[in-house]
């Protein structure tokens, strides 16, 4: 096995692979470690990747019970949007999994025993009854150990019912908390799920990080909402848990026109209710296809906020280089950027390491779904190498026990808010032109909510 193993589109550990295991030290560098003088191949398509996490995960010979399969494989079952309206957040997991296929080419060892690691991809089409099918496949044809998903709850949450269904342990992530927890009838104090976990932010962030930007502006303090009647929109739009009460409680007031269907081609029936409102904020939880139309027809309708910071469809900047100068000063929610001060778990890659990698591998700019994406398999192999085996059951309990530095920042199941939930932090970010592919980038304009993000400056005023 090669001391220094380069990745032409992944993860490029900073020091070499072997050099870097030894130096990491804990159980799960020294597991792969092994693994590497014991496994002779990895998987045939995708393997997952090593760690080394926090002392809170020890190797442990306690034998394998369950799952695995006589050929020492463990398989990844991997459900994403890689097609339809929502693919934008899948656009990364080529680059993800080549990354880990390459990192963990020699296998993973698990409970005294090495194993070699597939990922099982399915795309969800972006369609949630699709969702649903491609888990129920990955569960009751593949055969999978543990499942991972994410990008929005269109996909969260019917694999999460599947594996919750069929005892499959499941860890997903970039779907809002009660978006996953109450868009799957979870109800806060009374519902615990057996088998699923997730890791992200929450509602009871994202709308005072909206409001700490929108404060910096000089508004009258008018908001029209835009929430489409899907498993995001409907949350955000709740007036119980949702924007409604908290804007109001902040002294904002909020209208809102009710809930339409995505991939809506007239936004006329939203401006005009905004336009009298004489609303000067907009927010929302928009597909990517869709704010680009909204955004154009209140242009020409004579509609121009002074800020307008919306969830889903701006994190993109493809979706801003769609919009040209008229893209330039929207706003939005910043899971994850180059700037944010936290490793990788497996490689100790940087996050700008790691985004400057994708770009050099792919020509396209970062995206946040990057992180996250990548934090999904830290978190996964983590709980493997914890539970000694792979069990389920074990599995399982090694994801609700788990606190780990990952490269979105620290994930720690043990503190809630509530059972099967983890939270992570946010900033806001407004749109400007730079030089990058697209010609733009969303710098971070606000860190209220995590001071450890450096800021690039403070947020603008949308011009006409």
């Amino acid at each position: 096995m090669s001391e220094n193993i380069e990745q032409e589109s992944g993860f490029r550990a900073p020091l070499g692979r072997r050099k870097f295991l030894a130096l990491s030290g804990g159980g799960i560098a020294a597991a792969i470690l092994a693994a590497c003088s014991k496994s002779d191949s990895a998987s045939t398509d995708t393997a997952a990747p090593a760690v080394a996490p926090a002392d809170t995960t020890a190797v442990t010979d306690t034998g394998i019970t369950g799952g695995g399969g006589a050929d020492g494989t463990i398989k990844i079952g991997y459900v994403s949007p890689a097609t339809g309206p929502l693919a934008a957040f899948a656009s990364a997991d080529a680059f993800i999994f080549e990354g880990i296929k390459t990192f963990l080419a020699d296998g993973l060892r698990v409970g005294g025993k090495s194993y070699k690691v597939e990922i099982l991809s399915e795309d969800s089409e972006s369609d949630p009854t699709k969702a649903a099918a491609k888990a129920g496949k990955l569960i009751t044809e593949d055969g999978i150990d543990l499942m991972l998903v994410g990008n929005t709850p269109d996909t969260t949450n019917p694999v999460a019912d599947q594996c919750e269904a069929n005892g499959v342990p499941c860890i997903s992530s970039i779907a809002p908390w009660q978006a996953w927890f109450i868009g799957r009838g979870g109800k806060p104090g009374e519902t615990t799920f057996n088998w699923t976990y997730h890791f992200f932010w929450g509602l009871e962030d994202i709308i005072p990080q909206f409001i700490s930007m929108w404060s910096s502006l000089d508004t009258n303090k008018s908001i029209g909402g835009l929430f489409p009647n899907d498993g995001d929109g409907n949350v955000w739009g709740d007036t119980t848990v949702g924007f409604p009460p908290a804007v109001t409680a902040a002294g904002f007031t909020l209208t809102d026109p009710g809930r339409y269907e995505n991939l809506n081609q007239d936004f006329t029936a939203q401006i005009a209710a905004f336009k009298k409102a004489k609303a000067e904020i907009i927010t929302g939880v928009v597909i990517p296809p869709d704010f680009p139309t909204f955004w154009k027809q209140a242009k020409q309708q004579g509609f121009v906020p002074k800020a307008a910071s919306i969830g889903k469809a701006l994190l993109f900047p493809e979706s801003i280089q769609a919009l040209g100068k008229d893209g330039i000063g929207l706003s939005s929610e910043v899971w994850w950027s180059p700037n944010h001060p936290y490793s990788s778990s497996l490689t100790g890659a940087s996050a700008k390491e790691v985004a400057d990698a994708y770009t050099a591998s792919s020509g396209a700019q970062w995206t946040q779904p990057i992180g996250f994406a990548h934090a999904l398999f830290e978190v996964a192999i983590a709980a493997l190498v914890a539970a000694g085996s792979t069990d389920k059951t074990a599995v399982r309990d090694a994801i609700k026990t788990m606190k780990l530095d990952t490269i979105v920042g620290t994930v720690d199941f043990t503190s809630g808010p509530i059972p099967n939930v983890a939270k992570t932090a946010l900033c806001g970010g407004q749109w400007r032109e730079a030089n990058t592919p697209t010609g733009y980038d969303l710098v971070i304009v606000d860190n209220s909510l995590n001071p450890g993000v450096p800021t690039g400056g403070t947020i603008e005023p949308i011009t006409a």
